[in-house]
């Protein structure tokens, strides 16, 4: 159903008749009755050709992925007209191993992910640009401890849409009922939480806007995740299932102990390997930074190495 939801969302945005899509689908050499986009926009069916989804989003004009992530069991694609593959596969235009993957892959328990995204409204979430995201990660002296600050700058690509949701991997499964009873959402500005699902060391919840968007608008949140009392890995990854503009992420090492080398990282998907972007400085504050841009989808993040 919530590919239908998407769906039925990106037909009425559009403004276009079934008739006028099957009609265009057609000039582009595909076949696709207007009973069965009915069907599809009511939950009745779901296509079997990823082809005909990634075309539907040319032509209902929403950004690529909206509709084909929501796909169970895709099928690369083959239609035309797509880029290849920046550096680390995940910077420029979307290549056709990018629209083969889908956004679970970016979580090492796809399945979890899919349940706790599931039970949050993410009907506004394909209609929101990112044009920014700022994290700042920030480890505790004693290497036990770490809380991370999230500012994110988001502009509406239609109307009414009052949130957008967020999801982070907290550790264990007491990690992400870490910070009292808000699951570890610690503090948020400019804007409200509103639910939160955490499992097993995911954690996703709503930030509401404090008004509705329409089409233009942006708005600006701030949240802080923690403090997570666990040991955490050496590396801080952000996920990326929508395109981003600007990624600036920050690590801050507390105390006096700095870790010997910090390395830059981009990752496929979660079980792909990592590729190094170079090492970063740790300067006189004890912290090091990564900045990235145009970020179409993937994992981006830093690692370090203790003496």
């Amino acid at each position: 159903m919530e590919f239908a939801g998407a769906l039925r969302q990106a037909i009425q945005a559009s403004g276009l008749t079934l008739e006028r899509i099957r009609h265009r689908l057609g000039r582009r050499g595909l076949t696709v009755s207007v009973a069965t986009l009915s069907y599809w926009q009511r939950g009745r069916s779901r296509p079997r050709s990823r082809t005909v989804v990634v075309v539907l989003e040319e032509i209902l004009q929403v950004p690529p992925g909206t509709l084909t992530d929501l796909l169970d069991d895709p099928a690369p694609s083959t239609a035309p007209g797509r880029g290849t593959a920046g550096r680390g596969g995940l910077t420029g235009p979307p290549g056709a191993g990018e629209r083969g993957r889908t956004v679970r892959e970016l979580w090492p328990d796809p399945e979890r992910y899919a349940c706790l995204v599931g039970q949050l409204d993410r009907s506004g979430d394909h209609r929101l640009e990112r044009l920014s995201i700022h994290d700042v990660y920030r480890l505790d002296g004693t290497r036990g401890c770490w809380t991370l600050s999230v500012r994110t700058v988001l502009r509406a690509a239609g109307d009414d849409i009052d949130r957008v949701v967020c999801v982070h991997r907290t550790g264990g499964d007491q990690a992400g009922r870490a910070g009292g009873g808000t699951g570890g959402l610690a503090a948020v500005r400019y804007c409200r939480p509103g639910r939160i699902r955490a499992e097993g060391g995911l954690m996703a919840f709503e930030l509401v806007f404090d008004r509705v968007l329409s089409t233009g608008d942006t708005a600006v949140v701030e949240y802080e995740v923690g403090p997570v009392g666990e040991s955490p890995p050496d590396s801080y990854d952000r996920r990326f299932s929508h395109p981003v503009h600007d990624y600036v992420a920050i690590i801050q090492f507390d105390g006096d102990r700095l870790p010997a080398r910090c390395y830059g990282f981009t990752a496929e998907s979660s079980q792909a390997p990592r590729q190094r972007l170079g090492e970063l400085w740790v300067g006189t504050s004890g912290s090091a930074n990564l900045a990235v841009g145009a970020v179409r989808r993937g994992i981006v993040g830093i690692e370090w190495e203790w003496h």
